[in-house]
């Protein structure tokens, strides 16, 4: 199949909303007045940010939805999209279910496709997204004032603990493996969220890479500090469940074998394989605290794509009132203080010193 009859039959759709779309050298679009354009791009690449067996449907769904989450944390409207495919062969069943997972989505927030690349090689990703705003009311993250609250949506680490069980480094029932992949591999992109925080958060970020770490773009950008506390953070009810406080039961370089019961976890040596290293898990060691996993999957795992945005404590209330209307759960994990860094202070009040603090590319 050729390049341009590849994008005919896969990526070739109406696009209402653009002067011109998908057809031409480039695609033309008149942003509506009183209004700023707001543009973001992300790339997907195989082997890094997903696997190379992954369900394309579900990876149509999650290239998207990732680009929608910088949106949502704009506060911007999704109006246009370009995607860049770097692809080994042509697949046309794996194209057809990629496309449709795109295009599903796409049509939830009435987003046009207008243009794109196709090319051979490695398999890669990439969108470019851009949306509306009206003018001066985006969502930055140079906004946050000492005394703001910290909020977060949804909840945190379901994904990580998800990846955790597909890299082999704990072992998840079918069950509850299930409960948390969706987090991982279809994440809600909180457009409407960002929407409603206009005029109401001083500050927001997606939280792509862990709340730590992009908490701490905001508090560097506004030059500000905060303390978070552990037992405020939004956690399901199954990865709440898998952190029973038995200090003396695990030691470093052993394997988790965990499951919804309350039964102590069951253990066993533990060798994975982490590019071309082959080292010991050590993520899986019982503190004080409870199992240091969860910590690293709520605080620093990434893969969330849930809002965190600081806000006056006046607007509390109101957004209480947001969380409602829009079925979305909002938490006050903490708040803005001056000076640098982020504090976080476990159920004893301790601070927490995490060994791994986000996902770094480089």
């Amino acid at each position: 199949m050729a390049e341009f009859d590849l994008i005919q039959q896969f990526f070739t759709r109406p696009a209402p909303s653009s002067v011109l779309g998908v057809g031409d050298d480039a695609a033309l679009l008149q942003v509506n007045a009183g209004m700023e354009l707001v543009v973001s791009s992300d790339m997907l690449v195989s082997g890094t940010h997903f696997f190379a067996d992954a369900d394309p449907y579900l990876l149509g769904h999650k290239v998207l939805a990732v680009n929608l989450s910088d949106l949502a944390a704009m506060g911007a409207t999704p109006r246009w999209a370009t995607l860049a495919l770097s692809l080994p062969n042509v697949d046309e069943a794996w194209l057809a279910q990629f496309s449709a997972g795109f295009f599903a989505l796409a049509q939830q927030y009435q987003l046009d496709l207008v243009g794109g690349d196709t090319t051979r090689g490695p398999l890669n990703v990439c969108v470019t997204i851009m949306g509306e705003v009206p003018v001066q009311q985006a969502l930055r993250r140079d906004g946050a004032k000492i005394d703001d609250d910290i909020w977060v949506s949804g909840s945190l680490g379901d994904a990580a603990l998800a990846l955790m069980h597909l890299q082999g480094q704990v072992q998840l029932s079918e069950d509850d493996f299930a409960a948390c992949a969706k987090a991982l591999h279809q994440p809600p992109p909180r457009v409407a969220l960002g929407l409603a925080l206009r005029g109401i958060a001083n500050s927001a970020i997606d939280v792509s890479d862990g709340l730590v770490a992009d908490l701490g773009h905001i508090l560097q950008r506004s030059e500000v500090g905060a303390e978070i506390e552990v037992d405020a953070l939004p956690v399901s009810a199954l990865l709440r469940s898998l952190n029973p406080p038995q200090p003396s039961l695990i030691r470093e370089g052993v394997q988790v074998t965990l499951g919804s019961s309350a039964t102590p976890p069951l253990i066993k040596p533990l060798a994975i394989r982490l590019g071309s290293q082959k080292t010991t898990a050590k993520s899986l060691v019982m503190t004080r605290g409870g199992w240091e996993g969860f910590q690293q999957c709520v605080l620093a795992g990434g893969d969330d794509y849930e809002l965190c945005f600081t806000s006056p404590v006046a607007h509390h209330a109101e957004i209480g009132r947001i969380a409602e209307q829009l079925n979305v759960p909002l938490r006050r994990i903490g708040k803005v203080v001056a000076g640098q860094g982020c504090i976080i202070h476990d159920v004893s009040g301790e601070p927490i010193q995490l060994k791994n603090g986000g996902y770094e590319h480089f």
